[in-house]
């Protein structure tokens, strides 16, 4: 019996459908790399800009100095900033929210420190102690608060009931 060489249609087509259905398989698995790379990434931002912005905040209070407006929506003071040319200066800081933004402006800069904000209220410490006392407002041409309490609701999260709180020593008093 003689044999032929070659292969015949029915073993070209299977092979050909098994190679269509393991690129069709790479592919996938390529592209959802591909995209877990790209929301690590994101994330990653995320995180680094909520980090950069947390720290940026607390060495602003912790160089502030008076006069010190404090309101329920926004801060006013003056703070020691880092300038381009390598040092700090004296520079009037404000803290606020603008539509969906939480910002930190200085006179050279204007800082987004949070987005997809829905709502920024401070608070100021009073006195420290048992009886602690937290207030609204605080104005005085001569003093700080002992901290600042800031608390952000939203953030781009989900459960519109979200706050984040964050607490901020203020360097002493005087």
């Amino acid at each position: 019996m003689s044999r032929r060489k070659g292969f015949t249609l029915v073993e070209v087509m299977v092979a050909l459908a098994i190679a269509g259905i393991v690129i069709l398989a790479a592919h996938r698995i390529f592209t959802g790399v591909a995209d877990g790379t790209r929301a690590v990434a994101a994330a990653r931002e995320t995180l680094d800009r909520s980090v950069n912005a947390r720290r940026w905040l607390k060495a602003t209070f912790l160089s502030l100095e008076p006069p010190f407006e404090g309101h329920a929506n926004r801060v006013t003071f003056t703070s020691w900033q880092l300038v381009s040319g390598g040092w700090l200066e004296k520079a009037p800081t404000q803290l606020m929210q603008e539509g969906t933004a939480f910002l930190g402006i200085t006179s050279a800069e204007r800082l987004q420190l949070a987005d997809s904000v829905s709502d920024v209220a401070f608070d100021y410490l009073l006195d420290p102690g048992a009886d602690t006392k937290w207030v609204r407002e605080w104005i005085s041409p001569v003093s700080a608060p002992l901290a600042v309490r800031v608390r952000i609701a939203g953030c781009g999260r989900r459960d519109a009931g979200w706050v984040d709180t964050l607490l901020f020593l203020v360097k002493e008093r005087g």
